[in-house]
């Protein structure tokens, strides 16, 4: 083989292991997400917050007396109606109502300001564990199957 068809053939190869290369690392190209910041201050997120830490002053009380908790899922559910009159259970039912459909907007706004909308379901998860985190000892748990229990 003469010196050119050695460089040429070279660089035919250097050309075809870069092609190789790109194809392989297609995906390493992509940028790595930032992680969810759930602790994000755009307005969308702080007047979500704002309407829940109001509505919480009213859940208290529910909560305490066992007769509304916190599902798997991240929303809250009426728990035990047995000693409750039909008015108090309106009212219950009208605060979890809101609250979830909060937790919900929540969840869209977070996902949203981290621009992350596609990826509700990873910020679903981390609040979660925060509400979970934040539930008080005594206060009601349902797990995925509806069985309830008192957290620890």
């Amino acid at each position: 083989m003469t010196h050119y068809r050695k460089s040429a053939m070279k660089k035919i190869l250097l050309l075809i292991a870069c092609l190789a290369l790109s194809a392989i690392d297609a995906t390493a190209a992509e940028p790595a997400k930032p992680p969810i910041n759930l602790d994000i201050g755009t307005p969308p997120v702080v007047v979500v917050k704002h309407a829940l830490a109001q509505r919480t002053s009213r859940l208290v009380r529910f909560y305490e007396a066992g007769e509304i908790g916190l599902g798997a899922d991240g929303l809250i559910y009426l728990r035990d109606d047995s000693k409750m009159t039909l008015a108090k259970r309106q009212i219950a039912e009208k605060l979890i109502d809101a609250e979830n459909q909060e937790r919900r907007a929540l969840i869209q706004a977070l996902a949203d300001s981290n621009g992350r909308r596609g990826d509700e379901a990873e910020v679903w998860t981390l609040q979660r564990a925060r509400w979970y985190q934040q539930w008080k000892s005594g206060w009601w748990l349902r797990d995925a199957q509806g069985k309830w229990s008192r957290k620890a």
